[in-house]
């Protein structure tokens, strides 16, 4: 069986981060069982670990997850260290997180930075959780659930000591996600008429700025875990900023993150009502819904320029990587779907 560099560049680091585990665990010591990669991560690497210590508060064996950098990035992501800064802000806030344990900023260690959660039970597979009687058990009572959860996030709001690497938008954040959104495009260098549409329309449509909360900005399902119970974790916290919340609210119902379950418009789990009530009743905040069919079209373009990105990855060298290549394979679908959604008629029509 072929060893992927990955899975070489975690084999020579293993003495290195059993000391670095030991000495973060305050125990005695510390043996890497298992590591196994998991699967999903385009951008960033994750991995099952089971580590037994010897010793301290958490002596014994324990399932964690250790995640890192990918070899390559995409621009918009925040850091590792920033990151697990996000996921411990977010537990503060009582919002349903992997308990963050460790950061290690130290890249004499893995070659690069990363953190140390617990392990949540579950799957976050999307194309799972959308089947009927999948994994996540009764999908309206998880719509409900979510909508509280990301109203708790949005309850984080500026200015705040812990999060002061994130930066303020420049006015309207619509306006600064456009300006970013079209740099973007042209360092890629590619004609793309079909986005630049979509980033003109976005643009005279651009609802005025209003408060500003934590976004979330990757809110949707394959980015949470469940079991067969229920929410087990919101998971991917690298794109948070500060931003309008009906943002959020738009990229969890936007078709592209429904998993082929178009009939299901929350995340492709359930109508749009309880996901909405849930959201409502804790965040005491009246979902806008023209606001979210806006940051629908946004969400569609958004991902198109992730997708762009991913794509130039693979086609630059700098990770080749079939699941990279096929990302950057779907923003024609994605351009189709967004000239769909910024036509004459459609707008007439609501």
């Amino acid at each position: 069986m072929s060893v992927t560099p990955a899975e070489r560049r975690l084999a020579e680091s293993k003495p290195a981060l059993q000391a670095f585990l030991a000495q973060a665990a305050g125990a005695g010591g510390a043996s890497l069982d298992d590591a196994r990669p998991l699967s999903g991560g385009a951008i960033q690497e994750n991995w099952l670990i089971d580590v037994s210590f010897a010793g301290g508060p958490m002596a014994g064996r324990q399932e964690l997850v250790l995640r890192s950098d990918a070899h390559s990035g995409v621009a918009v992501s925040l850091s590792r260290s920033q990151e697990f800064r996000l996921l411990c802000a977010a537990r503060a806030a009582g919002v349903t997180v992997p308990e963050p344990l460790w950061l290690c900023a130290d890249q004499s260690v893995l070659g690069r930075p990363f953190y140390v959660m617990r392990r949540v039970a579950g799957t976050a597979v999307g194309r799972h959780i959308v089947k009927d009687g999948g994994p996540g058990g009764d999908k309206t009572a998880l719509a409900q659930r979510l909508g509280e959860e990301l109203a708790k996030i949005h309850k984080i709001t500026p200015p705040n000591r812990d999060l002061d690497f994130l930066e303020m938008p420049d006015g309207s954040p619509a306006l600064s996600a456009i300006g970013h959104y079209r740099a973007h495009l042209d360092a890629l260098g590619q004609a793309r008429p079909a986005l630049e549409w979509a980033l003109r329309w976005c643009e005279l449509n651009a609802p005025p700025a209003g408060e500003l909360v934590l976004v979330h900005q990757d809110f949707r399902t394959g980015n949470y875990m469940v079991d067969e119970r229920g929410l087990t974790g919101v998971l991917d916290w690298e794109f948070c900023a500060w931003g309008e919340p009906m943002s959020d609210l738009g990229w969890f119902c936007a078709k592209c993150w429904r998993f082929g379950r178009d009939d299901r418009e929350a995340g492709g789990i359930a109508p749009r009502e309880p996901f909405y009530q849930g959201y409502e009743r804790v965040s005491d905040r009246q979902v806008d819904p023209g606001a979210v069919a806006y940051w629908e079209v946004m969400a569609h373009l958004r991902w198109a320029v992730i997708a762009l990105q991913q794509g130039e990855r693979h086609i630059s060298g700098g990770e080749p990587s079939l699941e990279l290549a096929l990302t950057g394979r779907r923003v024609a679908e994605l351009e189709h779907e967004l000239l769909g959604m910024t036509g004459p008629a459609r707008w007439r029509e609501a």
